[in-house]
């Protein structure tokens, strides 16, 4: 988007844009016409700006939870494990087993 001048005669706007994956120039017009066409596609990427930093506030705040959320699931993990081996239980082959009594030990 931009103003441009050709051979010193007026000013005109055109935009620039992606077709088929080439740049293509877009002639819009010169006087009011320019203008409001200006304005509009300045409007367009202001909001544009404000979409994308809510987007990028939105990722930062859903990391900073998920940071939490990891270190509570990791505390939790800890407590649990401490707690099962308190109690007589190993972690074996993907599942929480008592532990058999040693010989000489009794039956419980």
């Amino acid at each position: 988007m931009s103003w441009e001048t050709r051979k010193g005669f007026g000013r005109y706007y055109t935009r620039s844009f992606r077709r088929n994956g080439r740049m293509v120039r877009e002639y819009v017009g010169g006087g009011l016409v320019g203008e409001q066409a200006a304005r509009q596609d300045e409007l367009q990427r202001e909001k544009r700006r404000q979409e994308r930093g809510a987007r990028q506030k939105e990722r930062a705040e859903l990391a900073a939870m998920s940071q939490v959320l990891a270190a509570l699931a990791a505390l939790s993990e800890a407590k649990m494990r401490e707690g099962l081996e308190a109690r007589g239980y190993h972690y074996h082959k993907g599942e929480w087993r008592k532990r058999r009594p040693q010989r000489g030990e009794g039956h419980e």
